[in-house]
């Protein structure tokens, strides 16, 4: 039976990367599928992995209608035997509600990918959505790392590599993007909860307050 999964995870834990690898083994058996992606780091129209790996996609803009999509790609005599879509956080409710009806109505697998909670660890729309609509939901088991070496559960957004918990919940930036920039760290939720980014660990690392101080010698004690 085809179904609507929902693959999830922190960023950085491979999510592209697994997209790509659905998209190449299906590929190689002589399956065709449609590919959406969206704000992809590579550009627009693209899936990329942070290993390096792209492929070109169709931009997963906010209006468009996926069912439509299909049904036209079907219709001029194209062929679709399965859906990948990245990012799929980015997507409406209605969006989500599109892909379940491409399963339901055009006995397609749709493979969605994303990330379940925003930097305020609040659920994207879409996530929720596709949390309360999939057939599965299965977290990716290639774990990304907090800073202290737990297992990271939470994104965390930084300006100029500090940790903000306010603004809007869509602003594209990258897990390597440069300090001085909107960029974006992944945290176990104790660090997440106390804004411990790995900068500030390093700040408070150095702080003179927690440095050991040489104290003058005094007089000896009788």
């Amino acid at each position: 039976m085809p179904e609507l999964v929902f693959f999830s995870g922190t960023m950085d834990c491979g999510k592209s990367t697994l997209a790509l690898q659905i998209e190449h083994n299906r590929s190689a058996r002589g399956l065709q599928g449609m590919i959406y992606a969206r704000d992809d780091r590579a550009g627009h129209g693209k899936l990329s992995s942070r290993l390096g790996l792209v492929t070109e996609a169709v931009e997963a803009v906010a209006d468009l209608d996926f069912y439509a999509h299909v049904v036209g790609v079907l219709t001029a005599g194209g062929r679709a035997d399965y859906v990948i879509v990245d990012e799929a956080q980015f997507l409406t409710p209605q969006q989500i509600d599109q892909l379940a009806r491409i399963v339901d109505d055009l006995a397609l697998d749709v493979f969605a990918f994303g990330i379940t909670t925003d930097f305020r660890s609040k659920l994207f729309p879409g996530s929720q959505r596709l949390v309360e609509l999939a057939d599965r939901v299965e977290v990716l088991q290639v774990e990304a790392l907090c800073w202290c070496g737990a297992r990271a559960t939470h994104n965390a957004r930084t300006v100029g590599g500090e940790m903000v918990v306010e603004g809007a919940q869509v602003v594209v930036g990258d897990v390597n993007g440069p300090e001085s920039e909107v960029g974006y760290e992944v945290l176990c939720r104790r660090h997440h909860r106390r804004r411990m980014t790995a900068a500030a660990a390093r700040a408070a690392s150095l702080s003179p307050d927690v440095l050991p101080v040489d104290t003058p010698a005094g007089p000896p004690v009788p």
